[in-house]
């Protein structure tokens, strides 16, 4: 029997948006887990996506989980799906990540931010597991090459709506770099915590309980970024921890997104290079 590899022919790259989800071993379970999930609270955010019947037959966990087809049976499919693909692209899209137990599934048309805070607050309120592999769950609104000039000219537009005056909040940075040995964390820590600080002077560094969290995730040569909310009160977004009761829940309500902050954030880049150092923790694991 011939086997799809997970995501063939797609990869992680620069100018992607979309989910990065981390797992404990089978990733190919992940997949299916994570079409089921964000499938369902897209229909509910979004409305069901509109297929024509051959994409229906070819959707979702369909086309990376079926192993059954003969070889040539296979060949024909995989033919009409790389058609289809062309033609329109699809709401979630897994793709390689670059590294292994992460998977990257990419959005078209939704904000990534905003689903899976929906999704984490959902899971937050009513304490239901959904999940069995998958552990935790970010969005990423936006990609750039992973070298300091490249971030720093990203960043300079890209934290605008969070962090531009008369925006500002507390934050933290926390920051995670896989299959990549040229970034040096303190680095990137220092110079995007400069930029924050040079966007609003009033944007000042919380470690305890942020209203903002930088998430910067570095694959190989892709660097991930998002700025979410309730990093703290949802377990650092791991869906495994979220649902499990806490007596700090009830003094903690989880905050509301705006339609700024829901809207598209990726505008273009900006030459000026700031700088202003603050001194900001690394994620733990």
């Amino acid at each position: 029997r011939a086997k799809r590899p997970r995501g063939a022919g797609r990869q992680l790259e620069a100018g992607m948006r979309g989910i990065l989800i981390t797992c404990n071993m089978n990733e190919r379970k992940c997949v299916g887990e994570a079409y089921s999930l964000l499938g369902e609270y897209g229909d509910l955010l979004y409305g069901p996506e509109q297929f024509s019947d051959h994409e229906e037959r070819l959707s979702g966990s369909d086309r990376e989980e079926d192993e059954d087809d003969i070889e040539a049976a296979l060949k024909k499919e995989v033919g009409q799906i790389r058609a289809s693909t062309e033609q329109k692209l699809r709401r979630f899209q897994s793709v390689e990540s670059g590294a292994n137990n992460v998977v990257f599934i990419r959005t078209q048309g939704i904000e990534p931010e905003n689903l899976v805070h929906h999704i984490l607050k959902d899971m937050h309120t009513t304490k239901k597991k959904k999940t069995r592999v998958i552990l935790r769950m970010l969005p990423i609104s936006g990609t750039c090459k992973a070298f300091m000039e490249d971030m720093k000219k990203y960043t300079e537009t890209f934290f605008e709506p969070w962090f531009k005056a008369p925006n500002k909040g507390t934050f933290q940075i926390v920051y995670k770099a896989r299959n990549n040995s040229h970034m040096s964390r303190e680095e990137v820590i220092k110079e995007l915590a400069g930029i924050v600080g040079s966007l609003n002077p009033e944007n000042k560094v919380d470690l305890n309980n942020p209203q903002y969290t930088v998430v910067v995730e570095i694959i190989k040569t892709v660097c991930c970024l998002s700025v979410v909310r309730d990093y703290v009160l949802f377990r650092k977004y791991n869906l495994q921890e979220v649902v499990k009761s806490d007596k700090k829940d009830a003094q903690q309500n989880p905050s509301s997104l705006t339609e700024e902050q829901n809207s598209e954030v990726v505008k273009a880049e900006t030459e000026e290079e700031k700088k202003s150092p603050k001194e900001v923790k690394e994620e733990n694991k």
